[in-house]
């Protein structure tokens, strides 16, 4: 009887706590995906980004300005009908025997152009240095880059190298003495007018130039030298001093 009743009283608490124990959840029911039909609207793809039409622009870095032999901006490509350059400089100094010497009116030039330019100045200015006991101040320019025809005084001529940046056109010098020696008065005129100095300075420029033009050339040039990077002869060896 003891036996029965310890057995009683074992199973009082294992029936109590089997109903306080939670059941599971009920599972959900899986969810099948049907494949899709090739009538059904694909999904959106991610816009891209729209790209500019605009053409790129190409340009020719110039190692005489990289290497400091002048100063200069570089310009938009110029495109005037057959005129035009694509990597046009605007000048600002021309490194002359150690030192940067400004030109007037930062002309238009193209870079073979910019990189005669350092040693015919030296030269100018070492003549100058020494006849003159003094040196070049200034480079003062006329005409650089300009769409027209040659200055022939004959009319249907080819263009000028003027209208390919190609072209400059030297009026004449300031000296650090202050005086202003100009082409025009200092051609025909006395030592004391510059004479000696232009003169110097056209036939200098004949060995580093493939065109030079001065009053003697014709009165066009009267006032100016021209200097200029063209084409002479079959092989564009040949060189044009006037």
């Amino acid at each position: 009887m003891r036996t029965i009743l310890a057995l009683a009283l074992l199973l009082l608490p294992v029936a109590a706590s089997a109903q306080d124990v939670p059941l599971p959840r009920p599972r959900p029911e899986p969810s099948i995906q049907q494949p899709s039909t090739k009538d059904e609207e694909p999904a959106a793809k991610a816009e891209k980004p729209a790209q500019s039409t605009a053409p790129r622009v190409f340009q020719t870095a110039c190692p005489a300005v990289i290497g400091g032999l002048v100063t200069a901006r570089m310009l938009p490509p110029i495109s005037e009908g057959q005129c035009g350059e694509q990597s046009p400089l605007a000048l600002e100094t021309i490194l002359t025997n150690g030192r940067m010497v400004p030109v007037t009116g930062e002309p238009t030039i193209n870079c073979e152009l910019a990189s005669a330019l350092p040693a015919w100045l030296s030269a100018v200015d070492g003549y100058v240095a020494a006849h003159e006991n003094t040196r070049i101040a200034a480079v003062n320019i006329g005409t650089s880059y300009m769409c027209r025809d040659r200055r022939t005084g004959e009319a249907n001529t080819d263009l000028s190298e003027h209208a390919f940046a190609d072209a400059l056109d030297v009026v004449g010098f300031t000296l650090e003495d202050g005086r202003t020696v100009t082409v025009e008065k200092g051609w025909p005129g006395t030592d004391e007018d510059g004479r000696a100095i232009v003169r110097f300075a056209h036939d200098a420029a004949c060995t580093s130039f493939m065109t030079v033009l001065g009053p003697e050339a014709n009165a066009l040039h009267r006032d100016h030298l021209h200097l200029d990077y063209g084409c002479h002869g079959k092989t564009c060896t040949a060189r044009l001093c006037e």
